[in-house]
């Protein structure tokens, strides 16, 4: 994989920045409707004001404890509620997490992302966790987690044990959101990442576009993603991947210039957050996902596995990056670049 010289690198925001304005619907509405190439054209210029347009961010994302989870989100094969074939396991052992970790490391990553179906974690799954990130965090990579719902004090405990991120996707518009979830509230989604920013951990927090939605749907989830305050270091953009057995496996293929808008105006409305080509690269031809990094996204996840779902090979992104001349974040925290 080309590695760019240091002296060509610009560093990029790794605190946290306040909002920057609000943005109301309509306004991401406009947005959305700007003729294709303008949008990507504006999106570019806005990605290269604050980030090395070469760069990317390598996450690698294990579930570490797999299926069984009471929630019932449409999307989801983890759902206890839905017949999918996928099988209930327990918790890993740290020795097999820390191994894949370390391969993780070795092939480029900079963050290793761990995720339990849980609907939200009880104290002893706390303390277990923690020991876990505590191992990960010693291998010299951001360590993020998504474990669900937490009750109060449990962020600051992550962060404690040395969690850099935490994940807590807000799904899909607020006002569509009990349409697709039934178990909770966009409420509870807001609950816990208040808890998790009190405790000053960053925030990764993004969407899933193809359930369906509309257009100001995909805007609205753009909108309350955007006006979070500070905006989220990491905003993961998923395109669904259908699961037979889940009400969503039929759902209605998006067409691929609207999720490259949908990349475009999170980069326009969040300049500052890295965002991330997350679920559904599996069906993005080469040429469509090099037009996500045009417009502004810069993070994929890394690895030939999701949770549960299929990711591209490994081999593959490398070869992708070679071809696109791109090349990975170091694996260290970056500082603003703040001019020429």
């Amino acid at each position: 994989m080309n590695i760019a010289p240091v002296a060509l690198r610009r560093q990029s925001a790794r605190t946290p920045h306040p909002t920057a304005r609000y943005w109301r619907k309509c306004q991401v509405e406009e947005l959305f409707a700007l003729p294709f190439l303008d949008l990507v054209y504006q999106a570019a210029e806005v990605h290269r004001a604050h980030f090395h347009p070469r760069e990317i961010q390598l996450s690698t994302l294990l579930s570490i404890k797999t299926g069984g989870c009471p929630e019932d989100c449409e999307y989801c094969p983890q759902s206890a509620h839905y017949n999918t074939g996928l099988g209930k396991s327990q918790m890993m052992d740290v020795d097999e997490i820390l191994k894949i970790a370390q391969t993780a490391k070795a092939r480029g990553a900079s963050r290793f992302c761990m995720g339990a179906a849980w609907r939200g974690p009880k104290p002893k799954d706390v303390e277990t966790v923690s020991e876990i990130i505590k191992a990960v965090k010693g291998l010299g990579l951001e360590t993020c987690g998504t474990f669900g719902m937490l009750e109060e004090g449990m962020a600051q405990d992550l962060k404690n044990a040395g969690l850099d991120y935490y994940n807590h996707n807000l799904d899909t518009d607020p006002d569509r959101y009990n349409d697709i979830i039934h178990t909770r509230r966009h409420e509870d989604r807001m609950d816990t990442l208040g808890k998790v920013r009190g405790a000053g951990l960053k925030v990764c927090c993004g969407g899933i576009v193809g359930m369906n939605e509309t257009r100001p749907e995909r805007a609205g989830l753009i909108a309350s993603l955007a006006n979070l305050d500070p905006q989220p270091e990491s905003v993961p953009i998923n395109q669904l991947v259908k699961v037979e057995g889940t009400p969503l496996a039929d759902a209605e293929d998006l067409d691929w210039t609207e999720f490259v808008r949908t990349v475009a105006v999170a980069r326009i409305t969040m300049p500052q957050s890295y965002v991330r080509l997350s679920a559904g690269r599996t069906a993005m031809p080469e040429a469509m996902q090099a037009m996500c990094f045009l417009a502004g996204a810069n993070s994929i996840f890394y690895g030939d596995k999701l949770l549960t779902t299929d990711n591209p090979e490994t081999d593959g992104d490398r070869l992708l990056m070679d071809k696109l001349d791109l090349y990975p974040l170091p694996c260290r925290e970056s500082v603003r670049h703040d001019g020429a």
